[in-house]
């Protein structure tokens, strides 16, 4: 279930300011959208799978914190990063 070397690489280079640079929180938000994404799939085949259910749910929170967090920072990168993952709200 996790993601690939590839997609994390390819997801750290569009967000990140260089290769290295994962702990931006776009970064951050970027790969933590990609991991929930993978997971919902994941329950569509299997859907009383309630032990990883939990770690999605802090998963979710922990995006939900760090897009308040980037909201309060900048709101043109708060709202151009909803824009590009798709995220409603």
């Amino acid at each position: 279930m996790p993601i690939s070397k590839e997609q994390k690489s390819t997801l750290i280079q569009e967000f990140g300011a260089n290769a290295q640079d994962s702990g931006k929180a776009e970064v951050q938000i970027a790969l933590l959208t990609a991991r929930i994404n993978d997971l919902t799939r994941h329950f569509q085949a299997h859907p009383k799978d309630h032990h990883s259910r939990r770690g999605l749910l802090k998963m979710v929170g922990k995006r939900r914190r760090l897009l308040d967090y980037l909201k309060n920072e900048d709101i043109g990168k708060y709202r151009s990063m909803i824009a590009q993952l798709g995220i409603r709200r």
